[in-house]
């Protein structure tokens, strides 16, 4: 099992790579706006499901560190992981995608 100090640590990790992510798929927002792309809406979806998984994972992961019940915050953590898992995968899918020139 594992102790509050490695579910705090776990949780701190998530919260700050979110955080960094969500900042990077904003960026990807702005830019094809200001540019204009035409293949912009396929790139706008990806990046909004993934600022969507990112934003949500913030904020579980941060509701994990501040939870003074050790089950609600292992539970938290979970989702938190999982969201951060989902916006990972449609991030890079849509990376992919664009490299590849799919869409």
């Amino acid at each position: 099992m594992s102790n509050n100090g490695d579910q705090s640590s776990k949780s701190t990790h998530i919260l700050s790579t979110s955080a960094n992510l969500l900042g990077f798929c904003f960026v990807v927002l702005t830019s094809t706006k200001i540019t204009k792309l035409n293949e912009a809406s396929f790139i706008d979806e990806g990046a909004a499901l993934a600022v969507m998984c990112f934003m949500s994972s913030c904020l579980l992961s941060f509701l994990a560190i501040r939870s003074k019940s050790e089950n609600r915050s292992v539970k938290l953590e979970k989702l938190a992981d999982v969201l951060f898992l989902c916006g990972l995968v449609t991030l890079s899918l849509t990376t992919i995608l664009i490299t590849f020139n799919i869409i």
